[in-house]
C-alpha cells in the first residue's frame, strides 16, 4: 500500500520542468518525454563544469518522466520499482546540481 501511495505522490509532484503528458497512451508519453528532455538542453558555455550540470538537469528530469510513464503504464513489479528507486535518486541528484549552481553563479 505505501508503495503505491509513494508512487501516486512521486506522478503528482513530478517538478514543472518536466514534460506536460498530454498523452493518452505510452508511446506518445515517451515521445513527449524525450521531446521535452531535448528542448531542455542549454547552450553551451565553454565550462565543462557548467555545461555538465546544465545537461544533467534536463538528462535526469527525463529519467524521472520516462520512470514515471512506466508507473503510469507499466505492469511489470520489477520495473515498477526500478522506476521507483529512478524518480528518487534523480530528484536527489537534481537537488544537488542545483544545490552546486547556487554556490558557483
Amino acid at each position: 500500500m505505501f508503495r503505491i501511495l509513494l508512487a501516486a505522490a512521486v506522478i503528482i509532484a513530478t517538478p514543472a520542468i518536466g514534460f506536460a503528458n498530454h498523452a493518452t497512451n505510452a508511446r506518445d508519453a515517451f515521445k513527449e518525454a524525450n521531446d521535452a528532455m531535448m528542448h531542455g538542453m542549454p547552450s553551451l558555455t565553454g565550462d565543462a563544469d557548467k555545461d555538465f550540470v546544465m545537461m544533467m538537469i534536463p538528462h535526469h528530469q527525463g529519467a524521472i518522466d520516462m520512470a514515471n510513464i512506466e508507473l503510469k503504464y507499466g505492469k511489470d513489479e520489477t520495473l515498477r520499482a526500478m522506476a521507483q528507486a529512478i524518480v528518487a535518486a534523480q530528484e536527489k541528484e537534481i537537488k544537488e546540481i542545483k544545490d552546486w549552481q547556487a554556490r558557483h553563479p
